[in-house]
């Protein structure tokens, strides 16, 4: 553990050089070549994706911004007072600004992200701009995250899982991970989560495909960073940025095309790719709010309120802790 500033104290869980080459070897070999779209967070990465959010296609960061703070107050209420307000994917620490403005008597906030460089810098941003407020932050991947450091004297805890990031999850292991975290709360608690709702697809098409490129240099910068951290000879300009919704699955796909035959050397070991074929690096799935209320119950959550934008783009839910039978 490190401690930055009086307020600040960092875990450091980041996973091992050995677990990233493991997983990055493993997906390189699948028949459908991939690689796990938490990968896309180095500090490069979290930057590129900072000014992703801030294009014109780009509608989920400022649809859920805007939802955020027309209804900061009610969702500060739900919150409470004493508490312990958890972040997962802190990233810049942008949306969760908003809410603590309004949160004076927290007992602590704990970011959680998996870039340590990026982590650390919005940490020391947030501990100037609330110097009274204890900063618990955790560098890991927390999708396998089991525990969370002990923080005593708090009330009740709360997740806070903004930009539609459980999108990210096949459905199956979105519930896998709304069932761990219910696991880490109590009845009484509860999480905060913004989904990205179905709409017409040009729309998405256009947010994963924008005019300036950022999105398609967000996507490349995940082969920069193996040829940076694997000795890996990933020739960029061979692959290309590839975006499109898959209306049978309802969701995003992302991908990286070979745009030759090649061979390229990962961590000791060459990866053959045939001109066309695709490394699948992201899937951003959509939900109504039917269907995403459907998901959470029976797994450890109960849809208590939902706050939506007047072109019903997004939602930001309010789950409950309900800790049934299936949990």
């Amino acid at each position: 553990m490190t401690q930055s500033n009086s307020t600040v104290k960092i875990y450091d869980f980041y996973p091992s050089f050995a677990s990233f080459k493991t997983e990055i070897l493993d997906g390189l070999r699948k028949p459908q070549k991939e690689i796990h779209a938490k990968f896309f967070y180095d500090k490069l990465g979290s930057e590129l994706f900072e000014e992703i959010t801030m294009l014109d296609e780009y509608y989920p960061t400022r649809t859920e911004i805007f939802i955020l703070e027309q209804y900061k107050k009610e969702i500060a209420s739900m919150v409470g007072i004493d508490s312990i307000l958890i972040e997962f994917g802190s990233g810049s620490s942008k949306k969760i600004r908003i809410l603590l403005d309004e949160l004076p008597d927290l007992t602590a906030y704990m970011p959680i992200d998996i870039s340590k460089e990026y982590l650390e810098e919005s940490t020391e941003i947030l501990a100037h701009h609330f110097p009274n407020l204890p900063i618990v932050a955790v560098c890991a991947d927390y999708t396998e995250l089991l525990h969370l450091p002990d923080i005593k004297h708090a009330a009740r805890q709360v997740a806070f899982f903004p930009g539609s990031t459980i999108g990210n999850f096949e459905p199956l292991a979105a519930q896998k991970f709304l069932r761990r975290v219910s696991r880490t709360l109590k009845k009484g608690d509860g999480m905060i989560i913004g989904v990205d709702l179905k709409k017409d697809p040009s729309v998405l098409h256009a947010a994963y495909n924008d005019a300036k490129g950022i999105t398609a240099e967000f996507n490349s910068n995940l082969l920069r960073r193996i040829n940076r951290e694997l000795n890996a000879d990933f020739i960029l300009d061979n692959f290309r940025h590839h975006a499109f919704y898959n209306k049978e699955f309802g969701r995003i796909e992302m991908h990286l095309i070979s745009l030759t035959d090649q061979t390229v050397r990962v961590a000791n070991e060459n990866i053959s790719f045939t001109k066309g074929e695709t490394i699948h690096t992201e899937n951003s799935y959509k939900y109504s709010i039917m269907e995403f209320q459907d998901m959470v119950r029976n797994n450890g959550f109960f849809p208590e309120k939902v706050w939506i934008d007047p072109n019903n783009l997004f939602g930001v839910f309010y789950l409950g802790v309900s800790h049934n039978s299936c949990v």
